[in-house]
């Protein structure tokens, strides 16, 4: 039947607003919510209720969106942002589905579509026997990359553009507030210089890397997240990234053979705020393994996976991507891709020396089993984003998925219960109320 589906925020650029016309060329009604200027750029003049108080005045407001408007689909962009995460327990209590959309688990051309959230609320299994469930008759994802884009003219461009508005809008949103460690305009400030510096920094991790290839040495891989994330800070027992570093190398430091290195990467879209290529050797100095420990920003991913002994990583994609290639890897965080089989499950300490190769059936079943909640396609190239929003809809008409996974997350968010109430059932009917007419 017919669903009314609220939209929230979505990804800078126009995904969002084909979207919402995808949804209604189906038949199915759309609201959608407004925060600020950011969120009016890229919906454009279409309807929209915009919402302009404050945070903790947020859920009542929209319980009773909710049930004035009908709606059975609540769906977001960046699920953890403080906004959506309210937005989740309130179309639980309402009895209507949420949806999590997110770049892709699988990168690149994919986009995530998850029932309610991703991290610590996701509630796609680790069960062999469940992922086996998932993954009968799903071919394996198709990896080809169709839906390619210009970086910086399309995705950093949209990101600039949005959060730039945003932060102009509080004559008009007063009570809206950046989730984030710098004021936007700082932030991208603190970008150009890290720009500036990067050629030298790339220079920098070539002659690095050639050096520990030369060296014949064996190496593991620690790819480093971006340390304002929402997966290291709520999806990880961590509360700064720096103490997953500490805790790696004082493992390294203990168990790790004596003829072993170990190479940190810095997240290419680390806005520089800590040098890691400079924390890292401090910090591994005072566990006296400064000759062992290496650490670059720049060097190609696909050739260290290649030539790594393993992986080690809080819960990156980057973890997927050496799954694939057929790397020992063990997740310190909450991580999607986390399983018997799969990963390493026998702690850090014994990953140096104990660890093998993940199992191919396992990894092919877990690939599977995650196509269930990835959808081909591309926020920015205007041909994935045409089949990605079509794929939406049918999945959402569709929504069987919310049934086929637990109704518990894996682990909840820091500070926060497990407790919920769980998803309705396909084609359970709205909440009682009349539709109104969009402001």
């Amino acid at each position: 039947m017919p669903r009314t589906v609220l939209l929230l925020q979505g990804p800078p650029g126009p995904f969002w607003r084909d979207l919402g016309r995808a949804f209604e060329t189906a038949g199915h009604r759309v609201v959608k919510v407004n925060f600020g200027l950011g969120d009016r750029l890229f919906w454009g003049a279409r309807a929209a209720i915009s919402y302009r108080g404050r945070l903790e005045d947020w859920p009542a407001w929209l319980a009773d969106l909710i049930a004035r408007e009908g709606v059975t689909d609540v769906i977001y962009y960046a699920d953890r942002v403080p906004q959506h995460a309210r937005a989740l327990d309130v179309a639980r209590k309402a009895r209507a589905r949420a949806w999590a959309v997110e770049f892709g688990y699988l990168r690149p051309d994919w986009i995530t579509l998850e029932p309610e959230g991703m991290g610590a609320v996701s509630r796609f299994p680790s069960d062999p026997a469940a992922l086996a469930a998932l993954a009968e008759d799903r071919p394996l994802p198709d990896m080809e990359v169709r839906h390619g884009h210009r970086w910086f003219r399309d995705e950093a461009m949209a990101d600039v553009g949005f959060h730039l508005a945003q932060s102009a809008s509080w004559p008009w949103w007063p009570h809206w507030r950046h989730d984030w460690p710098l004021w936007p305009p700082f932030f991208y400030l603190a970008w150009v210089a890290q720009l500036l510096r990067m050629p030298v920094q790339a220079r920098a991790a070539e002659r690095e890397i050639a050096a520990l290839h030369r060296s014949g040495a064996p190496f593991d891989l620690v790819p480093l997240q971006i340390a304002e994330d929402y997966q290291i800070r709520e999806s990880s027992r961590y509360d700064d990234l720096a103490d997953f570093v500490d805790e790696v190398l004082a493992s390294f430091a203990a168990h790790a053979p004596a003829g072993r290195r170990l190479l940190f990467k810095t997240h290419p879209l680390d806005v520089g705020l800590r040098r890691w290529s400079a924390v890292v050797p401090r910090m591994a100095a005072r566990h006296g393994i400064a000759d062992r420990v290496h650490a670059v920003r720049g060097g190609d991913l696909g050739d260290l996976l290649r030539a790594a002994r393993g992986v080690v990583t809080v819960n990156s994609t980057v973890g997927l991507t050496a799954l694939r290639a057929g790397c020992p890897t063990v997740a310190m965080g909450t991580a999607v891709y986390d399983a018997p089989g799969v990963t390493w499950q026998g702690g850090l300490d014994r990953f140096w020396t104990e660890a093998g190769p993940p199992d191919p059936d396992a990894t092919d079943r877990l690939l599977r089993a995650l196509a269930r909640i990835q959808v081909k396609g591309s926020f920015y190239e205007p041909n994935g984003r045409r089949l990605a929003a079509a794929e939406i809809v049918r999945r959402v008409e569709d929504g069987t998925i919310h049934d086929l996974l637990s109704d518990r997350p894996r682990a909840g968010v820091k500070g926060a219960g497990n407790e919920g109430v769980s998803p309705p059932a396909p084609g359970a009917a709205p909440p009682a109320g009349p539709p109104s007419a969009e402001g």
